[in-house]
């Protein structure tokens, strides 16, 4: 897979988690057929503005801290389970 259709497929997958949902970096990669969670990470970095980032996660369910306030406010928006400062990635994660 070249990098142009690497960064579609990631972007159409991340577009398509449903509000209140979340996958993993990992996940995405794997769905994806491609890559790693740090591939899927640099996509994002680049490309993500335009899709709902804050729906992709750490396994943990945790952000970047850089990331903490702008997500929190569509994660309480979008009603996506949150346990203990972080997503609850039991309840959020998203099977495609």
């Amino acid at each position: 897979m070249d990098q142009e259709a690497y960064v579609e497929a990631v972007l159409s997958l991340v577009e398509q988690i449903p509000p209140g949902r979340v996958l993993s970096y990992g996940l995405i990669a794997e769905y994806v057929g491609a890559g790693g969670p740090r591939q899927v990470g640099a996509v994002m970095a680049e490309y993500g503005g335009g899709v709902p980032w804050w729906r992709v996660v750490r396994a943990d369910g945790s952000l970047p801290r850089s990331h903490d306030d702008r997500a929190r406010a569509h994660y309480l928006d979008e009603g996506t389970p949150l346990r203990h400062g972080r997503v609850d990635i039991r309840q959020a994660l998203w099977h495609p």
